[in-house]
């Protein structure tokens, strides 16, 4: 690592990307725009010898308990979805390695011809090299989100924060883009979370990071230099701990 760049105050960290945040100004599928954005910030900060691990959900392509209420079975529905994230992995997988970051997409279900499975061991011995990898197909079972999955992840591997990546500031206590008098939140705990049931991810993901004591910050990943913020300690966007 170059003597002259800043220091980060984290060495590994999760980032949970949801499908949505590839959406870019579109409404279905993939924006390269957006994805190269995203990509860029990573490779912004794994310059500074931080072991990223992505994770990444499905929903601009496919909702498993979106098309459940319309009658689709949830099982096959979260199997779609499932398929969903390996694609949008595959595509941050593509770009970054045009910009010259070794990445490994790790599948939680066996997909061998696109993806290795996923084996906790082997993912530390990546991130160790400096090399990103995307966590894809959630945790691999039906009924769990990819929120749920991120913070898995984070646990499995000893990842020191999870990054959770969003469209607005923060967390606020409604929909900032719906109410204009929603309360912006600098700092929550887990139980502020679970009590107030807070939308910023699903409960079960906040119940294990809140048992295994990883904090997690919410910060707008569309404003390009805000994950680097993160990585260098700035206190952007709200910290649940």
């Amino acid at each position: 690592m170059d003597s002259d760049l800043p220091s980060p105050v984290f060495k590994r960290v999760i980032l949970k990307l949801s499908g949505e945040a590839l959406l870019g100004s579109g409404e279905f599928g993939i924006d390269p725009v957006t994805v190269q954005s995203i990509c860029q910030q990573i490779k912004d900060i794994q310059k500074l010898g931080v072991e990223i691990g992505v994770v990444v959900g499905g929903g601009n392509i496919y909702r498993g308990l979106r098309a459940s209420k319309e009658g689709v079975d949830r099982v096959t529905g979260d199997n779609m979805g499932m398929l969903a994230t390996v694609i949008n992995a595959l595509s941050m997988m593509d770009t970054l390695e045009r910009m010259g970051i070794f990445t490994r997409v790790m599948s939680a279900v066996e997909i061998a011809a696109f993806a290795e499975p996923y084996i906790r061991r082997r993912a530390v011995r990546h991130m160790e090299k400096g090399r990103v990898v995307i966590f894809a197909a959630g945790t691999g079972n039906p009924y769990f989100s990819t929120d749920t999955a991120a913070s898995l992840r984070a646990m499995e591997v000893g990842a020191e924060v999870l990054i959770k990546a969003t469209n607005v500031d923060g967390v606020y206590s409604a929909d900032p883009k719906e109410d204009a008098k929603a309360v912006f939140f600098p700092e929550l705990s887990y139980m502020d979370v679970l009590t107030r049931e807070l939308r910023v991810m699903d409960l079960t993901a906040i119940s294990l990071l809140k048992d295994n004591r990883i904090p997690v910050r919410v910060v707008n990943l569309m404003k390009p230099g805000n994950l680097m913020r993160v990585i260098l300690g700035e206190n952007v966007g709200t910290l649940i701990s």
